[in-house]
């Protein structure tokens, strides 16, 4: 019994190998069997219906040819007849809208719209970061103005306080010197300026203590007119409303802008 079985596995894989000797291994399809083998290849080479116009067939009728599009669509399938690169019923500009198609009109409009609203954006914080820049800083504001009281200045007084890094003098004029000040005729100064038009009240006066010469500072109640300032670097003599009277000086000293806080008891210089 095992050398009949033996003989008939031989038997079996001889016709195997006799049926691979007589049919070419490329024309034999996958269902094919020994029996009948040359008629099934046949069968299996012959085009399908419909597909005969679209095949292309080797010279040794052993392979076809499938030819397919760009898009990957086989020829004859229903895949071919929407390829947008080609075919019968191909779309313009690859399957692309054209330039300018109103239905995209609305959606570019948008577009363009954002964008330039977001450069206007852009824009407008680049300005904004600027000016802050350039703004001054929140030390400087704080030295910008400052407030001081005069209540304790004695009637004649003079003192002097630091305002931006530049001295400055609050004096309290008496009557005396008040009326020196108004028997001088203002138009024939060096400088004419009236009395009035320095102060804000008549008997404080608040101007800067830099002489208008060389920027030196001046003393006060001293030189030849009463109440008034010198200058003892070059002989500049200022009067009690700080006019120039004498001496090398062009103008008058300086009044800084200031205002009277809290019913006239101090002075906000700035």
């Amino acid at each position: 019994q095992d050398q009949s079985l033996v003989e008939s596995r031989m038997l079996r894989r001889g016709a195997s190998m006799l049926a691979r000797s007589i049919v070419p291994k490329a024309t034999v399809p996958c269902a094919a069997v020994i029996n009948g083998a040359q008629r099934s290849t046949l069968a299996a080479m012959r085009p399908a219906a419909g597909f005969m116009a679209h095949r292309a067939m080797s010279t040794n009728n052993v392979a076809p040819i499938v030819v397919k599009t760009p898009g990957g669509a086989m020829v004859g399938t229903d895949d071919y007849a929407y390829d947008p690169y080609s075919g019968p019923d191909a779309t313009a500009n690859n399957g692309h809208a054209e330039p300018g198609d109103p239905s995209r009109r609305a959606f570019a409009y948008f577009m363009m719209g954002s964008a330039r609203f977001v450069y206007a954006s852009i824009a407008r914080l680049t300005v904004i970061k600027f000016v802050h820049y350039m703004n001054a800083s929140a030390d400087v504001l704080a030295l910008a103005s400052i407030e001081v009281p005069i209540n304790n200045i004695p009637e004649g007084g003079c003192i002097v306080v630091k305002w931006r890094g530049k001295p400055v003098f609050i004096k309290k004029r008496t009557a005396e010197e008040l009326t020196d000040i108004y028997a001088i005729d203002w138009k024939s100064l060096r400088d004419p300026q009236s009395d009035k038009a320095r102060r804000l009240k008549e008997e404080v006066l608040v101007v800067l203590g830099v002489c208008t010469h060389l920027g030196c500072v001046p003393i006060a109640n001293a030189g030849d007119f009463k109440g008034g300032w010198f200058c003892p670097c070059h002989g500049s003599h200022y009067d009690a409303s700080a006019r120039i009277r004498k001496g090398p000086a062009p103008l008058n000293l300086e009044v800084p802008p200031y205002s009277f806080i809290e019913g006239d008891e101090k002075v906000k210089i700035g």
